[in-house]
């Protein structure tokens, strides 16, 4: 004999939330779907066998695709007003020219030599330079005043890829970035539907830098700048 608890309360869910939560949990779909980049047909048939998995019982193509075409861009909303607000709280932009860019394989001098190189980017205001060591390269950024420099102490290392002509923008993002997801994402989307390709990527916790071909800088700083009036 089956015994079931009073208590117990069964919560029956409809497709239209099934469908919803099933949507949230990527929340960048919400955006695509909104921007009419997502193929609704497409997505409902991607998405039917979770949604009958978790009612239990089948479910149509059709009662998924009306689901979809119901959805409010909840989330798509709420991180557009909250990126609009980081937008415009957005501190100071430096935009920076004459710029080359060196990767080199990471080895057990290597350490040495970047201490020389930051030594010497230290002893005039002029220099620019970036360090960002991964697992096994290094990649450095620097003005060109400094590529003399640069080949002449790293000469025993093993350079793996240079680029010269590049540009760059800094910008200062608020303290809120940290705790705002999509920022990055919502940045680099404009310029990636703008063809910017870029070169380097440098962020600290309220600094991001974006390196690009100086052919690219007037259009990458428009872009980020026009950020600040949506």
């Amino acid at each position: 004999m089956n015994i079931v608890n009073s208590n117990q309360t069964v919560i029956m869910k409809t497709i239209q939330e099934v469908v919803e939560g099933t949507i949230r949990k990527t929340p960048f779909i919400e955006e695509a779907l909104n921007e009419k980049l997502i193929n609704v047909s497409s997505l409902a048939r991607i998405i039917l066998p979770e949604v009958s998995t978790v009612l239990k019982k089948d479910v149509k193509v059709g009662a998924v695709m009306m689901a979809i075409n119901r959805l409010s861009p909840a989330s798509e909303l709420r991180i557009r007003k909250n990126i609009k607000r980081l937008a415009l709280d957005l501190g100071d932009v430096i935009v920076r020219s004459d710029l080359c860019d060196f990767t080199f394989k990471n080895t057990p001098s290597l350490l040495r030599e970047i201490a020389k190189i930051l030594t010497k980017s230290s002893e005039n205001s002029d220099y620019f330079l970036t360090v960002s060591q991964g697992i096994f390269e290094t990649n450095i950024v620097t003005s060109k005043n400094l590529q003399p420099f640069v080949k002449e102490i790293f000469e025993q290392e093993m350079l793996t890829n240079s680029m010269l002509e590049l540009a760059s923008i800094t910008i200062k993002l608020p303290k809120e970035n940290l705790e705002q997801s999509g920022i990055y994402y919502f940045i680099l989307k404009q310029l990636a539907w703008a063809d910017i390709s870029l070169q380097e990527i440098i962020s600290t916790t309220n600094e991001m830098t974006i390196v690009v071909k100086e052919a690219d800088i007037n259009q990458t700083f428009a872009i980020l700048m026009d950020m600040k009036l949506r």
